[in-house]
Formats: C-alpha cells, structure tokens, sequence
C-alpha cells in the first residue's frame, strides 16, 4: 500500500540511533542540547526546548504565555484538534475564525473582525497548514498584543514570504514544530519550541521537567541549599507544577542526523508537488490543487487536493475506497475542530466558518513522502483521475 505520508529512514540514521545506544546516553544526556543548538540555528531563534511531542510543545506555550481559566485563545478550525486543546488544557477556551480560501490558513482580516468585536483575545495561534506560512504580519497586527504561537507542526523548514524560516519568531512569541514520522524529519515522536524570549525559554525548560528550577534560576530556599557555604549537591527546587515532557537522547540523535538531510527532503517534497500541480492544474471539474496562493514557501508537509466530490455517486467515500482498492491510503485534513463532539457541547459550530466547510467537503490529501518515486506518482495520477470519472 502507498500512503500519505511516510518517514524516510536510512542506514546513517539507524546508526545514529545505535551509536547513542552503545554511548551510555539513553536521555538527559548532552545530545538533547545538540539538537536543540542545531534546530535554533537552523530556523533563526535564539533558543529551542525539545518536548515529547508538538502537542506538548503548544500545551506547555499555552502554560508560559500564561492562558488561565476563562482566557481566550483563537485558532483555525482546520487543523488537528491539538491546536485548540492546548488551551483548554490549561483552563482556556478556544475560539475558531475562518480560513482563507486559497491558503487554507486562518484569515487575518477574520482574526481582526473577531479582536474588535471581543471579548478580550489571550492568545493566537495560527496554523502554517500543510507547511505553508500563515501572513504572519497580518495576523501579530491582526492580534493587537496578544501573544501569539505558531503551530508549525506542519512547517520545518517553510520560509516566510522575507525569506527568513518559520520558527525564527519575527512575528510571535513561539513557534511549535512536530518530528512525527510524517512531517519533514522525524524523531519517531518528538517536538521542539522556539523562542527569541529568555523569560519563556526558561520557563519552558522548568515546565518540561516537573517544574524544577533549571539553569541559573534563584532558589526560592536557599538556606536548603548550602551548608557552611558549600553547595548541597543535591539540592534542587520543583517550583511550579510542571509536567514530564523531555525528549530522550535516543530520539535527538534521530532527529540530528535527519535534519542534516532535511535540504535534500524539502527539495524533494517541492519537486514531488511541482509534478502533482502541473498534473492537476487545469482540471475545474475534477481533481485540482487545494492551495492556490501563499505567503511565503511551504515545506510541502502535505498535498492536498480538491474536487466537487458530492457530484460523484458514493461520494468521497467511494472515490477513497477505488483508490484503497488500487493499493492507495488517503486521508481528510482535517475533519474541522469544532464539528468534534467535545467542541460542539461546548457551543462551537460551523455556522460563522463558510470556507471552512466548503474546503472539508472537497479535500483530500495524497500520497505525498521524500520516498515516493517518480513511476509511483505517475500510476497514482493515472488512477486518481480514473477512479473519479
């Protein structure tokens, strides 16, 4: 079966795995800090704290940015439903305004309407989706002072329109990136958070390890932390209710090791999309890109397509299952937040969401992944415009 997506694993990188294994390093080792170094230096931050997963990563953003009980967090409907849990994991409400229609990303004049209309807005968090860059200055004027988070789970190695990387934070306070196995490089699970904001980075790192205190922070006891001038080695603070979420050393030699390829990935994905474009450009009344227009480059994280599906008998469940049929695994991104039952009982619809909902009944996302070759992708467009007639 082809699906997707797909990691695209090589012997360097199970070597660098083995490597850490045999090193006596398995986590809270020094590796964790070489990943973290590389993945600033690479999009442009000042700092990067490595997490468990992206999840994590916007849950802890969400806990430094200081959204509370009741406070107001606006993201996009299309997205998956971590980027709304996130505030509600910490006592928040999430709130959805529309996309755009050629981009798919939350639209900057929907975020303004709803800032001006209020009630007061905590926190924004945006959605590069499928790797494209989200009008960053549009949506931190748009925001007028609330702290902003990109979810950019989609989106290592996208640049914004400047020419500078997502993640570099011109225009937020964080960025969140996602190392699942589908999106640019892996880690098998894992995420990381940037930040150019030193009052965050080290509350991130105390939050990511039980709230204990981490690098130079003061002790709030310090006549527990010394005797007779001398240093109590063992000495250490949990000084806020913090929660485990490090990445191992194993993971971040993963992570090392792809993103020394991620050139070579990211080029692949844009030539792999280039050919689905060219494929699909000129068919109105069949398959046809879904993301027409952008404000930057995309890392490709996903292709997706659309196409008037409801017209075709079966609709898209049939069209998907011809395709499963002929050895191929689609999938919908996303079925919109609120329209999840947890969501729809706390009184979120679709009703203020119009390109939202048009843009759910005609998606599909392709098989997109560094490993796809060119015959496959050939076949693939071959069946995909068979099946829909």
């Amino acid at each position: 079966m082809i699906p997707y997506g797909r990691h695209f694993i090589e012997e360097d990188d199970i070597e660098a795995v083995a490597a850490q294994m045999r090193s006596g390093w398995l986590t809270q080792g020094p590796k964790v800090g070489e990943f973290e170094a590389a993945v600033a230096e690479y999009v442009g931050a000042r700092y990067a704290i490595a997490v468990s997963n992206a999840t994590a990563g916007l849950h802890l953003a969400c806990l430094a940015a200081g959204v509370g009980p009741g406070d107001r967090v606006v993201t996009s409907p299309n997205s998956f439903v971590a980027s709304a849990n996130c505030a509600h994991y910490v006592g928040g409400v999430a709130e959805f305004v529309d996309i755009e229609r050629d981009t798919l990303n939350i639209d900057p004049a929907a975020l303004h309407e709803r800032v001006r209309r209020g009630p007061a807005l905590k926190a924004a968090i945006p959605v590069h989706f499928a790797g494209l860059p989200c009008d960053m200055p549009k949506i931190a004027e748009a925001a007028l002072g609330a702290i902003i988070i990109e979810d950019a789970a989609h989106a290592l190695g996208s640049r914004y329109r400047s020419g500078s990387r997502v993640g570099s934070c011109a225009h937020s306070d964080m960025a969140v990136f996602s190392f699942h196995p589908v999106k640019s490089i892996a880690s098998g699970e894992g995420g990381i958070i940037t930040t150019n904001r030193e009052d965050l980075y080290r509350r991130l790192l105390r939050l990511r390890s039980h709230g204990i205190n981490k690098l130079d922070d003061p002790y709030q006891h310090p006549q527990f932390a010394a005797q007779d001038g001398m240093r109590n080695r063992w000495y250490y603070e949990m000084q806020e209710l913090g929660f485990n979420c490090r990445l191992t050393d194993m993971q971040a030699a993963l992570g090392l090791s792809q993103l020394r390829k991620i050139d070579r990935f990211l080029a692949r994905r844009r030539e792999l999309s280039a050919r689905y474009r060219q494929a699909f450009q000129s068919q109105p009344a069949g398959l046809r890109p879904a993301q027409s227009g952008g404000w930057g480059e995309s890392a490709n994280h996903l292709f997706v397509v659309r196409a008037p599906f409801e017209a075709h008998p079966g609709g898209r469940t049939a069209y998907m299952q011809k395709l499963y049929d002929r050895g191929y695994v689609t999938q919908v991104h996303y079925i919109p937040i609120p329209m999840h039952p947890y969501y729809a009982r706390r009184g979120c619809s679709m009703a203020s969401l119009p390109e939202t909902v048009r843009y759910y009944r005609e998606a599909l996302s392709i098989p997109l992944f560094v490993g796809l070759t060119d015959e496959q992708q050939d076949q693939f467009i071959a069946d995909a415009r068979e099946c829909l007639r």
